[in-house]
């Protein structure tokens, strides 16, 4: 017999959190996050999309024992489907057996249909804003920073219940451990009238935040899937980025004073938690300080990126990716990078794709969206 329970009280909550290290217990690559922040994420005084959103959390016992989780969502930001409401499923974890995957979907979609949702689209940790995909390739790897890790099968018990690919998502990573492609940067330096590329100003650390969150708002307002950054999202965006946060790391492309374009580059936190299983306590604080403050990480992540749309098609803002990268190279070399990853790009965003393929970034990994009509 399984049973599907919504999480209501604490115990029910450290369940879900728990699980899917125990799912992944046995795979080399899982990196289990840190258990203080799932709780914050989860806990809506903490977590701005619920000021926009609704969720619930379920488990899945069998003999008195987890053996999955799912989210099921609603995003009031969220534009509709194929003139339907949309909603969403996430966090998605579970033992190997179909009968627990269609016990989660079941209690998820109903809970969907309730909501007058019409599609269903996930895994989403809640929105496509936060960590987004379920892994689908490149196993092989650990995630880094607020990537997604699933086991291998995941995928296929997805589809059996009856979800098929709405978008791929793709990482690609490139090695600079000699530093970027000098032909290439003099390629980036053409065409730069009126263009001045600069570092992230602390002194206005949370009105640079809001600048940046204002060009992703314009730059990304026409894509696949794109629901808009609000006000308590960029206020604790900035709350959260903050201790990691370099300023030649965040860089902020400006065309006669007007800023366009920007990139953010954080370091791979996932490196220093990898084997705190999720604990900090009663040295896990100090043992993540020494290992940021003493440069011991070696990968770095860009998880944000964007052009306004009224500089992306015209020869200047085409080439604005490419100066942004390479204007991190002087402060990721000061850190002692190694290799970064740039994630995720949706797979149809080819002019960015093809400036990352043209500085030798390799795609490693897929992460899939799925789409059920209800």
């Amino acid at each position: 017999m399984i049973e599907v329970t919504p999480v209501q009280d604490r115990r029910a909550r450290e369940a879900f959190i728990r699980l899917p290290g125990q799912i992944l217990a046995d795979d080399p690559n899982w990196i289990e996050p840190l258990w203080f922040e799932r709780r914050r994420f989860l806990t809506p005084k903490h977590n701005p999309f619920f000021k926009h959103g609704q969720a619930q959390l379920w488990l899945a016992w069998r003999d008195g024992r987890p053996v999955g989780r799912i989210s099921a969502q609603i995003d009031d930001l969220a534009p509709p489907a194929e003139g339907r409401k949309l909603g969403y499923f996430g966090m998605l974890a579970a033992e190997d057996d179909a009968a627990v995957l269609a016990a989660l979907f079941e209690a998820a979609e109903a809970w969907l249909r309730d909501r007058g949702a019409g599609i269903t689209r996930g895994p989403f940790d809640f929105s496509i804003n936060q960590t987004s995909g379920l892994l689908v390739d490149g196993f092989d790897l650990p995630p880094s920073l607020l990537m997604n890790h699933d086991p291998r099968w995941l995928g296929s018990r997805v589809e059996e219940q009856g979800y098929a690919k709405a978008m791929d998502l793709v990482a690609y990573r490139m090695n600079v451990k000699g530093g970027l492609n000098k032909r290439l940067q003099q390629l980036a330096e053409r065409g730069s009238e009126g263009c001045v590329i600069r570092p992230l100003d602390m002194r206005r650390y949370r009105e640079e935040i809001g600048l940046i969150a204002e060009i992703f708002n314009d730059a990304w307002s026409e894509n696949w899937g794109f629901t808009p950054l609000t006000e308590p999202e960029i206020d604790a965006m900035a709350s959260e980025m903050k201790p990691i946060i370099d300023p030649g790391l965040v860089q902020i492309a400006e065309v006669h004073g007007e800023p366009v374009a920007f990139i953010v580059l954080l370091p791979n936190i996932n490196e220093a938690i990898a084997d705190l299983r999720g604990r900090l306590l009663p040295f896990g604080w100090l043992k993540l300080l020494t290992r940021i403050k003493g440069k011991r990480i070696r990968t770095g992540r860009v998880p944000l990126m964007g052009t306004k749309k009224a500089y992306a098609q015209n020869l200047l803002g085409k080439s604005l990716p490419l100066k942004l990268i390479y204007a991190l190279q002087p402060t990721g070399l000061v850190h002692d990078f190694h290799e970064l990853e740039l994630s995720w790009l949706l797979e149809d965003n080819m002019a960015v794709r093809r400036v990352v393929q043209m500085m030798g970034g390799a795609q490693v990994k897929t992460y899939r969206i799925y789409e059920k009509a209800l």
